[in-house]
């Protein structure tokens, strides 16, 4: 590890890409992450970790779309893994499914619009404001 010059590690610990990340419940295993941090001391990062927001996808199928079956982390499996060791969360399943549903819906509400910049800034908005409530989630307000 020493070698490769790795500054933080993607561990295989359960969760996977993409909006479909379990077949069943939630398989997190924290006591691995656990014993990798014990082991390495390195940044541990929790990929595919996505919440996969039950609002956003509601609002996408509500304006055209068919995502079912998608669940993704809850708060409390944010919290174990934390507390484990883990270091750094990806979540962009969140951050595509919040930009999807905002587009989605003013598209649907604004028919005649066709000016990208009507669209594009609440889209930002949207994320932006998703992407705050993460960090407070996740605790990473103010720790850059």
């Amino acid at each position: 590890l020493e070698e490769s010059g790795c500054d933080a590690l993607a561990v295989a610990v359960g969760t996977s890409h993409g909006a479909y990340k379990f077949k069943g419940e939630n398989a997190i295993d924290f006591d691995r992450i656990k014993i990798i941090k014990e082991k390495l001391g390195i940044p541990l990062v929790l990929h595919g970790a996505s919440s996969v927001d039950p609002e956003s996808v509601a609002q996408i199928n509500e304006y055209g779309g068919k995502i079912e079956g998608a669940k993704g982390l809850d708060a409390e499996s944010y919290k174990k893994a934390i507390e484990r060791g883990i270091n750094k969360v990806n979540i962009d399943t969140d951050l595509r499914l919040r930009w999807t549903a905002t587009m989605r819906k003013l598209m649907v509400e604004k028919p005649g619009e066709f000016d990208p910049r009507k669209y594009l800034g609440p889209a930002r908005d949207a994320v932006k404001n998703l992407i705050m409530h993460k960090m407070n989630l996740l605790g990473s307000v103010g720790k850059a």
